[in-house]
């Protein structure tokens, strides 16, 4: 089997999600997997009627893989990017996660719509619409109000407002200086503050689950920028809003971010298509990379067993030339 990781940093670097992508192939290696990491701009995208199994890679046409697993971190999720995603899919190749999931999960506002519309506890968000309206903001949304960017990851682009004077600050300089920056407004779920759940999703399970702190009593609890993880087994509710989440947004492999209600219960904070795991794994124990080929290899059985690279060798065996 053959996985290709598409990756657009230096996987020997400290940038995000640069640690999992060695994770991958470390455990590829041990599984006997050929797993590549391979960056969008080493792609050239022709489309032709002709040739439909391989495509270009540093000008040179590579056949194509089993599995794809588009794993961009927040620089890598243009438009090239994703066209190279709906390429692979149209060329008939496994794709977790394909290019519509990854372009309605990170629109915060799109996915917000499918949970609530799929009656998934989410808070309640609100598009921001220069100038804004202070008022319509208390009476809907309320103070401390959480500001997000709408395309933003790894708690990057996330404020909490605590009084309507700092939001109208704030809000006056977005104004002034970037008015065409995308924001949503979001009610704070207080009880959460500083801490979360992660639960990793992989073709409908929840295979690990992580409690995420702020550190110094900080709001962002992510592992990233400085929170600690703790182990955490899921109650059947947790795992319940997770995969059902990951359902209604036909996630394959995302990390479902969970917030605790005042009452008890969750409800959803985000959904992630790149959902780092260095934290889960040290919380949870579980190898979330070799749990991901496993699924990849299972559904590969399911479909056959039969490898593209060994189809192509039986097919070179017998003397037969196979357009895909």
């Amino acid at each position: 089997m053959e996985v290709w990781i598409l990756y657009g940093d230096d996987i020997e670097s400290n940038a995000d999600l640069a640690h999992e992508a060695r994770r991958f192939l470390v455990e590829g290696k041990k599984m006997e997997i050929e797993v590549k990491v391979i960056k969008p701009s080493q792609f050239d995208l022709v489309v032709t009627q002709e040739v439909r199994d391989t495509v270009l890679i540093d000008g040179k046409a590579m056949p194509l893989p089993d599995f794809v697993f588009p794993y961009f971190n927040h620089t890598d999720q243009g438009y090239f990017a994703l066209a190279i995603v709906r390429q692979l899919e149209r060329l008939g190749v496994n794709v977790f996660n394909g290019a519509d999931v990854i372009e309605t999960v990170r629109d915060k506002l799109h996915t917000h719509q499918i949970l609530a519309e799929s009656k998934i506890d989410t808070p309640d968000t609100m598009l921001a619409k220069f100038p804004v309206d202070m008022k319509l903001v208390e009476e809907r949304i309320g103070f401390p109000v959480v500001v997000k960017t709408l395309n933003g990851a790894l708690g990057i682009g996330v404020f909490l407002v605590e009084t309507p004077d700092a939001f109208g600050d704030l809000m006056e300089l977005v104004g002034e200086t970037n008015p065409n920056l995308q924001l949503i407004f979001q009610k704070f779920v207080s009880v959460s503050k500083g801490r979360d759940l992660r639960l990793f999703v992989v073709n409908g399970e929840v295979i690990a689950a992580m409690e995420r702190r702020a550190k110094d009593g900080g709001f962002k609890a992510n592992y990233s920028t400085g929170g600690s993880v703790h182990f955490f087994e899921p109650d059947p509710e947790a795992v319940d809003i997770a995969v059902k989440t990951a359902e209604v947004l036909n996630i394959d492999i995302g990390g479902i971010d969970l917030l605790f209600k005042e009452n008890g219960g969750f409800t959803i904070c985000e959904a992630n298509t790149f959902p780092g795991f260095k934290g889960l794994e040290k919380a949870s124990g579980v190898n979330v990379a070799r749990r991901i080929f496993e699924v990849m290899q299972s559904r590969l059985e399911k479909n056959g067993g039969i490898s593209r690279k060994d189809m192509k060798e039986s097919a070179t065996h017998e003397g037969v030339t196979t357009r895909h």
